[in-house]
């Protein structure tokens, strides 16, 4: 079994989305380890706010398996895959780190993320795994989190 650390988000009926999603990852993975969910601004385009968090679960599947199957969920939720790179999203879930995997040019597949860069997947992640070690950085999430310029700033949390 292998480790998937995964960021979720959404902006569109955010609660209602993030709520099945995490009903669906405990459905199809047993137990799973979620971070507070955070209010943010849209990042990359004039919209409304984003809820975010993170999740670690446990799984049987290859990262390309299991991008595979957390696409259909996204796509369960209405995810329109047809605009802009940046745009509103019922539904958005991440694979930003596996084990201590490497992958780069499979396809829309890269881990670690490079989103991990934006503190609304770095935070989250820092909360539920500070001590996992980046590939390739050789620093931890809670180091990187430290780091951040967004660190120490003020962010409201919600339940869902």
């Amino acid at each position: 079994m292998s480790h998937a650390y995964l960021s979720l988000g959404s902006n569109v009926d955010a609660i209602r989305h993030l709520r099945a999603a995490v009903t669906a990852l405990r459905g199809r993975f047993g137990d799973v380890v979620l971070s507070a969910v955070y209010r943010t601004r849209a990042v990359g385009f004039d919209g409304p706010d984003f809820f975010n968090a993170a999740a670690i679960i446990e799984t049987d599947l290859e990262p390309s398996a299991l991008n595979t199957w957390l696409h259909d969920l996204e796509d369960r939720h209405g995810r329109d895959r047809s605009g802009p790179r940046y745009g509103d999203r019922t539904l958005d879930i991440d694979i930003v780190l596996f084990d201590d995997r490497v992958l780069e040019g499979a396809g829309n597949l890269r881990i670690p993320r490079p989103e991990l860069k934006h503190a609304f997947v770095l935070r989250p992640l820092a909360e539920i795994a500070p001590d996992v070690a980046v590939p390739g950085t050789g620093q931890t999430l809670a180091q990187l989190w430290a780091a951040h310029p967004e660190h120490g700033a003020q962010w409201e949390s919600v339940g869902i």
